[in-house]
């Protein structure tokens, strides 16, 4: 059977994923934080929002391309950043990466990526934007974006919804580490997995390659050593708070396009578009940082009132279908950014996955348009039932 007909659409992908990994990689990738009430909750609210379809306008070849800061993309979504994708999926940063580029959308590069931010911009080309977690001394951050900037980024999204280390059940209980920790529940998860655990071992131990120069084994060739430094790097001097003041410093230090991923308050929109900031990400983080935090889809419409017609926005959480980034697009946003579904199809179909769900993803996008009798991406939002 070919992957057409096998992987017809994410949901396909997401199963065969869970089946073709670790436990422990399937927990940290499918769940959120606590109970998982924010991860429903993302689900939940877009499958409420409805779209009318009008049948007397005539959309039989709906355009997908769009004008987003200041570049051409072939549709409005594009890869969002993933920690810890190489250990999902083995040499998954890279595939989607280059299927980003071949299928002309966006792929974001995560600090803590197991491929380093040179890399990922020489895959990815004009296409790759970097997310920034903030280290917590001012030097190595600005040491980071000096390396973005000679790598060739133009735009950068600084991260602000992680401000302290977070808790979540399902990895203490795993044990989630990177390496994963050898103990029998671990080993025998890895060998009921071989293909898994063979790419992994051809790939090699994955690291946190981004934040090896800003620790003391950083130089080392012992990689458990330096693994273990990296681990002890994030847990303890990463993670605070993105006020005003850091605000400023990191908009003073870079001079692309500055993007700020995690916001979810009217009034917060509207202080990081006033200290400079070209955009907004409008996310609770997949659902994996507070598990009361409202879904993207209760206060997107909220924040585009508040910011403006002309503030670009972008939605995350929860999208699965090119329907659901039709319904995002129709609330208000510019632009879509999903994480969970390109590790489904790397995971279920691996090197063909990357290009192989963009284009599925753009395929369900054109039909909801042609079904809506919606020619243009800018008039979704005319689409939108109001409740």
């Amino acid at each position: 059977m070919n992957n057409d007909k096998l992987y017809s659409c994410v949901a396909h992908m997401e199963a065969a994923a869970q089946r073709r990994i670790p436990g422990f990689a399937r927990d940290y990738l499918v769940n959120g934080i606590s109970r998982g009430v924010s991860v429903r909750k993302n689900r939940d609210s877009l499958d409420s929002v409805e779209l009318m379809p009008r049948y007397l306008q005539e959309a039989d070849r709906p355009s997908l391309r769009c004008h987003f800061l200041g570049k051409e993309y072939n549709a409005p979504f594009g890869v969002a950043p993933m920690g810890l994708s190489g250990l999902v999926w083995p040499n998954s940063e890279r595939i989607l990466a280059a299927a980003a580029k071949a299928q002309g959308i966006p792929y974001t590069l995560s600090t803590v990526a197991t491929i380093s931010l040179e890399e990922a911009r020489k895959v990815a080309g004009e296409n790759a934007w970097f997310q920034l977690y903030t280290p917590q001394e001012p030097e190595v951050r600005n040491d980071i974006l000096r390396r973005c900037q000679e790598a060739g980024y133009e735009t950068v999204m600084v991260t602000v919804d992680v401000p302290f280390k977070t808790r979540r059940d399902h990895d203490i209980r795993n044990g989630l580490s990177v390496p994963p920790r050898f103990d029998l529940r671990t080993l025998w998860q890895m060998m009921t997995h071989p293909e898994w655990a063979l790419r992994m071992l051809r790939v090699g131990v994955p690291q946190f390659v981004n934040l090896k120069p800003y620790h003391d084994a950083g130089q080392s060739s012992n990689v458990g050593r330096s693994i273990r430094e990296s681990t002890k790097y994030i847990e303890e001097r990463m993670g605070l708070h993105i006020t005003r003041e850091r605000f400023e410093e990191i908009r003073g230090q870079w001079p692309g396009k500055l993007l700020v991923k995690g916001v979810l308050d009217t009034e917060d929109a509207k202080a990081y578009m006033s200290l400079g900031a070209d955009g907004l990400i409008v996310s609770n983080h997949g659902g994996r940082q507070l598990d009361a935090a409202p879904s993207t889809v209760s206060v997107l419409p909220h924040i585009r009132a508040a910011v403006g017609a002309d503030v670009p926005l972008i939605a995350d959480g929860g999208v699965r279908t090119g329907l659901d980034i039709a319904r995002m697009l129709a609330l208000g946003a510019d632009f879509v950014l999903m994480g969970r579904p390109f590790l489904y199809a790397v995971a279920a179909m691996g090197s063909q996955g990357g290009e192989h769900v963009m284009g599925i993803l753009k395929a369900e996008l054109q039909s909801t348009m042609g079904q809506l009798g919606c020619p243009t991406l800018r008039e979704l939002p005319g689409c939108l039932v109001s409740k």
